[in-house]
Formats: C-alpha cells, sequence, structure tokens
C-alpha cells in the first residue's frame, strides 16, 4: 500500500470527453489496466506519464493530479 497517495481527475476528465479507458491507454501508451489502477489511485504515475497524461487533456498536471483530495464538484469550496 503506497504512504503517499496521489489524488485524480483522469475518470472525471474521461468521461466529459467521452474517452474510454483503452483509448486514453493507446494513446498514452500503457495498458488500459494501468489507467484503472490510476484512477482508483491504487497506483501513482511517473513524472513522464503524468505530464504524458496532462499534455493528452490539454491541461496542466495540477488539474488532474493533487496530493490533496479534490472538492466534489458541486461543493462550496469547489473552484472548478
Amino acid at each position: 500500500m503506497p504512504t503517499e497517495v496521489i489524488y485524480n481527475r483522469i475518470a472525471m476528465l474521461r468521461a466529459e470527453r467521452g474517452i474510454s479507458r483503452r483509448e486514453l491507454a493507446e494513446a498514452l501508451g500503457v495498458h488500459y489496466q494501468t489507467v484503472g489502477y490510476l484512477e482508483r489511485g491504487e497506483y501513482s504515475p511517473s513524472l513522464h506519464l503524468a505530464l504524458r497524461i496532462a499534455a493528452y487533456f490539454e491541461v496542466s498536471v495540477e488539474v488532474i493530479f493533487s496530493t490533496d483530495p479534490f472538492a466534489r464538484l458541486g461543493s462550496k469550496d469547489s473552484t472548478a
């Protein structure tokens, strides 16, 4: 079990854009199960992979990844 949790919004970004795990995995050159592990927080990406994911979605790394939980969309503290 990793001691440092990296939170992410990969699943949300995929859903917004109608992209399957398999499509994202193929674009990134990783196995589709890796995308699932990333989304569930079971695997933290390397810096290289995190940057490739951010580039794929055309957003900054901080939009996708955080060391703190993201506020739920629609909550008072949400900045999204």
